[in-house]
């Protein structure tokens, strides 16, 4: 059995990292096969991409090449890591995919819905979330508890979190369109809580979508 593919979406600081660490030790603890990856990354040519990206090397180039390079980070993504442990039996989470595209170059680079979805055909080859969590919060304070971080870290903004409120504002506006153009695959989780709640509401829609993730695995006596 293939299997199942999850995503978390949206701005930046809504603690997608924290709460993908959170499910996978709930999954595990139902002995329950799982990766956890990231976009743009996961791989190896994906994550050079990733540093040229991120490091703001791109921008200049402007959103349609922006979109072409996360197009050719994510094939490589899907080729090598994503599509063999789906295949394998191994449930997958993902720290944006395919909808970031949408939200960051699609809607905030005023690409062409059309020329988005051309691009997604051909990059994704079918290949679909099977569920995907979009983590909404306002955009001041996920900008905030990223600044917070950085700090922490000693790091400094990165491409996209160096934009201005306005930017992260409409960012969080084309991630609630994206989950109203496709409530059967998305759920909008209030990430603008204590993160022990917002766990809370992941599992409790990961039970009601995909209850066969949520049950005990049943282990073969010859598993390793």
């Amino acid at each position: 059995m293939a299997g199942c593919f999850i995503t978390f979406e949206g701005g930046e600081g809504a603690g997608k990292s924290t709460q993908i660490e959170r499910l996978k030790s709930r999954l595990q603890h139902l002995a329950q096969p799982v990766l956890v990856t990231r976009e743009p990354g996961g791989s190896p040519y994906a994550e050079e991409l990733r540093a040229f990206i991120l490091g703001g090397h791109a921008k200049q180039l402007g959103p349609f090449a922006e979109a072409l390079l996360f197009a050719a980070a994510r094939i490589d993504h899907l080729d090598k890591t994503i599509g063999p442990a789906l295949k394998g039996g191994i449930h997958v989470l993902c720290d944006r995919f395919a909808d970031s595209t949408r939200a960051y170059q699609g809607s905030l680079g005023n690409i062409d819905k059309g020329l988005i979805d051309q691009l997604e055909k051909v990059t994704l080859q079918g290949v679909k979330p099977n569920l995907t969590f979009i983590l909404d919060l306002p955009a001041e304070t996920g900008l905030a508890r990223a600044g917070a971080r950085q700090a922490g870290k000693g790091e400094g903004a990165d491409r996209f979190e160096e934009e201005d409120i306005s930017f992260h504002q409409s960012l969080r506006q084309a991630y609630l369109s994206i989950a109203r153009s496709e409530p059967k695959r998305c759920v909008v989780i209030n990430a603008d809580q204590d993160p022990d709640e917002v766990e809370t509401a992941i599992w409790a829609a990961l039970q009601e979508r995909l209850p066969q993730m949520t049950e005990q695995a049943v282990r073969s006596p010859d598993a390793a």
